[in-house]
Parts: C-alpha cells; sequence; structure tokens
C-alpha cells in the first residue's frame, strides 16, 4: 500500500506540477485541442489492453505461456488500432472542424504501440505487488518528459509540447520496465490459454470499454459543442480532481486486487479486509474532495493564474463528482475477485445509459447542466455497484455507508467553514489558501482523533510503521 501511494502520488504530482507551469504558458485552447482526442486515444488504449493483464493477475497459475500468449495478442491487436486510428483521424478532424487535429492524433496513437510491448511487464510487477519498481519507473518518465515538455513549450512548440510529453513519459517507462523486469516472450502462440484468458478478459475489455467511453465523452461532447477554450478550462479542472481520487483509487486497486484475489474463497476475511481498505480510502477521499472543492478559487488563481478563472466552478462540480469514485472502482473490484466479470459488464450498460440523459441536458443547457447531472450520475451509479457487490460478500450499501459515514460528516463540517474564509477582504489569494490547507489538515486530524474516525486509524497506522516519528504528530 505505501509503495503504490507513494507511486500513484509521485508520479501525479510530478505530472501536476509539470502541468502547472504549462498552464501559465500555454492558452485554455492548446489544452483544449489536445483534450479533443482525448476519447479516441482513450478508447484505442482500452481496446488494445485486451483485459488480459486483469486476467493474468487473477490466474494463480500463470504460466510463460500464459504471458506469451497475451503478449502477441495485446501487440497484434494494438498495431491494428493503431492503424484503425492513424487513417480515421481526418474524420475526427471534420467533427471538430480543427484540421490541426490530423497531425495530433497520429503522433499521440504511437503510444498505443508503446504501451503493448511493456504491458505484461507491469503486469508482472503488479503480481508480484513490486510497487517500488513501479514507482521508480513511472517517476522517471514523469520527470523526464515533463522537463523536456516546459523546455519544448518556452521555445515555442505550443501544443506539440504537450503531445511529445505523453510519447517521452511511456517511452521511458517502456524502456526501463524491459530494463529493470527481464521477462522475454516465448516463441509460442497457445490457443488453449488465449480462450481461457478471453473467456474472463473478454468480458471486462467490454466492461471497462464502456466505462472509458463514458469517462472521456465529456470531452467530446464539450469539444464538439463548446469552444476549445471551455474545453480546456475543463481539462485542468478534471486533472485537478482526478489529481487525488484516481490515484488513491488506482493504488488501492492495485495492492487489493491481488492481494484480495488470494483470498477470494474465504469470504470473512475477504470482507474485513475490504472494509478496512474502503474506510480508509474514503477517509482520505473526502477529506481532499471536500477541501478542494473549498479552496478551487484561490488555489487556481494561485497556481496557474487568472486567466483559468472560469475553471473554478468546473472543479468544485468536479470535486463532487468523482468524490465516489474509489467506492465505484472498489466495489468493481470485488466483482473482479469473485470471476463476475458477466454482472460487471451488464452493470457497465446500464449505468452508462443514465448518461444518455444527462448528455442531452447539458447540450442543451450548458455546462453547468452537464456537471450538476455527472453529479447525480455518481451517486445512482455508487448504489448500483454496492449493491451487487454487497450481494458477494454481505456487505449491503447500508454497511458501506454506515462506515464512511463519519469521515463524510468530518470533512463536510471542516470544509464548510474553510470554504467562507476566501472573503476575508484585503488578503492575497495564496495567503488565503495557505490558511485555508493549514487549517483544513489540523481540525482534520483534531476530529479524527476526537471522534476515533476508523479510517483515520488505519491510515496513522500505515504511515507510522514506515515513518515512527510521525506518531507523535498523528
Amino acid at each position: 500500500m505505501f509503495w503504490s501511494l507513494s507511486d500513484s502520488m509521485a508520479t501525479q504530482l510530478t505530472q501536476f506540477i509539470s502541468g502547472l507551469i504549462l498552464a501559465r504558458i500555454l492558452s485554455p485552447e492548446e489544452f483544449g485541442l489536445v483534450g479533443m482526442i482525448t476519447v479516441f486515444v482513450s478508447i484505442s488504449q482500452s481496446l488494445a489492453d485486451g483485459g488480459f493483464g486483469d486476467a493474468l493477475i487473477r490466474k494463480k497459475d500463470a504460466t510463460d505461456t500464459d504471458f506469451s500468449t497475451a503478449f502477441y495478442f495485446n501487440l497484434a491487436a494494438s498495431i491494428g488500432i493503431f492503424a484503425i486510428l492513424y487513417f480515421t483521424a481526418p474524420v475526427v478532424a471534420d467533427f471538430y472542424s480543427r484540421q490541426e487535429l490530423v497531425g495530433i492524433e497520429r503522433v499521440l496513437g504511437v503510444t498505443i504501440l508503446i504501451n503493448a510491448v511493456c504491458i505484461i511487464q507491469r503486469t508482472q510487477l503488479t503480481r508480484r505487488v513490486d510497487f517500488r519498481m513501479q514507482m521508480r519507473v513511472n517517476l522517471a518518465g514523469s520527470v523526464i518528459s515533463g522537463v523536456i515538455s516546459i523546455v519544448m513549450a518556452l521555445t515555442g512548440f505550443g501544443v506539440w509540447s504537450l503531445v511529445w510529453r505523453s510519447i517521452i513519459r511511456n517511452l521511458v517507462q517502456a524502456v526501463m520496465l524491459w530494463y529493470t523486469n527481464r521477462w522475454k516472450p516465448l516463441a509460442t502462440f497457445s490457443r488453449e490459454s488465449f480462450r481461457s484468458l478471453f473467456s474472463f478478459g473478454s468480458r471486462l475489455l467490454l466492461s471497462n470499454l464502456i466505462d472509458t467511453i463514458y469517462s472521456n465523452v465529456y470531452f467530446l461532447i464539450i469539444g464538439k459543442f463548446y469552444s476549445a477554450a471551455q474545453l480546456g478550462y475543463y481539462t485542468r479542472a478534471d486533472q485537478f480532481s482526478r489529481l487525488v481520487s484516481r490515484n488513491l483509487t488506482l493504488t488501492v486497486q492495485r495492492v487489493s486486487y491481488p492481494v484480495l484475489s488470494q483470498v477470494q474463497d474465504e469470504n470473512e476475511r475477504l470482507k474485513e479486509g475490504y472494509r478496512k481498505i474502503i474506510m480508509a480510502i474514503m477517509f482520505v477521499t473526502f477529506t481532499v474532495m471536500f477541501g478542494m472543492a473549498a479552496v478551487a478559487e484561490p488555489m487556481i488563481v494561485t497556481l496557474i493564474g487568472a486567466k483559468w478563472l472560469p475553471a473554478v466552478e468546473y472543479l468544485q462540480l468536479l470535486c463532487f463528482a468523482a468524490m465516489l469514485f474509489p467506492l465505484h472502482a472498489l466495489n468493481i473490484n470485488i466483482l473482479n475477485i469473485k470471476g463476475r466479470s458477466d454482472i460487471i459488464l451488464r452493470l457497465e450498460i446500464v449505468k452508462k445509459l443514465l448518461a444518455v440523459p444527462v448528455i442531452v441536458t447539458g447540450i442543451l443547457l450548458g455546462m453547468r447542466a452537464l456537471l450538476i447531472g455527472m453529479v447525480v450520475i455518481s451517486v445512482v451509479s455508487y448504489f448500483i455497484n454496492a449493491w451487487y457487490s454487497g450481494r458477494q460478500i454481505d456487505y449491503s450499501p447500508a454497511d458501506q455507508i454506515s462506515d464512511i459515514m463519519p469521515s463524510f460528516l468530518v470533512s463536510l463540517v471542516i470544509s464548510t467553514g474553510v470554504y467562507f474564509l476566501k472573503f476575508i477582504p484585503h488578503l492575497p489569494p495564496a495567503v488565503i489558501l495557505v490558511i485555508q490547507l493549514i487549517i483544513i489538515l489540523s481540525m482534520t486530524v483534531i476530529f479524527a482523533r476526537r471522534f476515533r474516525l476508523q479510517g483515520y486509524i488505519e491510515i496513522r497506522h500505515i504511515l507510522t510503521e514506515r515513518f515512527p516519528k510521525l506518531g507523535r504528530v498523528l
């Protein structure tokens, strides 16, 4: 857990900082141009992965033949998908009426090929729960690509500095993964192995694909029906909100999936481990997401400048929409562990159909209506996920809510009070931001200790085990 969290936070914080610098150099429109392509590249990447990585992690007795079969399939699929992306680039450019997108999409598509050659390396590290090495690989890629992209932006490369940041990051990570994990594919492709992995991975692929389309369709809708600048505001707000919510989720998913898979047939141990995970993760998530919504305005102005002020409202609503994302993903994780990819696929179809009226409303009534609709979908989707996963381990949505409600209420009360500090007169935004952050952190620790929040106790245990001196502070 420690190394997985360190990986996610160090890597994403590095990307976040380079993104802040780039946001001061580049315009919202240039970020919007890359955002227009995001949906197509993300869908292509999801198709290329094929769900085989998760299938290999879950399979207790995976062999080199299994790994080699998955490697060759993913590589062949990636080449085909890249070719489709390359030749359809003019169609995408015509859709947005922005011809410069042709070159951008074709170059960004190269990341699909790069990722295809190292997907097994990542899978093997995850199976071994070796997140320390993954942290080194991911952090190196983020630092090197961030520095190069900033230099490119300063020397006038514009939107291409954002494009090459993705290419260089993935390339550095691929080289380091092959160097640090010395696995090589066998010269074999097993049909039996393929059928075994495909039976689980195919349904997972479809559910992941549906989720990817849903997660990125807003980029497409905003890019088509609004301006590139508005998409740029949305893109930056989305990256702020994802910094914690998505990365905490990724951290816990990567650790809990291979570890809990080992006790997939012991429901009591599985349930108890899962309860500890969600109480810890949601304590952090509620604290940060409520806090980020409260400090959104001084934070945006201080970090990336007043030209990004329209992104403040976007960020606040996205914080509420992203707040439950860890619970979505972790409930789906339980279904994965139990091998119920069939349920996952059906749930993804049902939940994503709920997005249709929200998208239509957003097109007709504007961005605010679209973002509010995303918050509503997030809440409804949680209850759908929790109902089905809860039946697998006897952990109902009501039980989950009971466990996380104390953390929710503490974070809500603290952040509501902190929000109104932005109206203090004659203080610069940076000073207000510092005051708000100090109060959020100090009051959260005080309240958590006073009410003995279980999530806080779990987090403190993890940190003090690694850093004993922190025990005196926490």
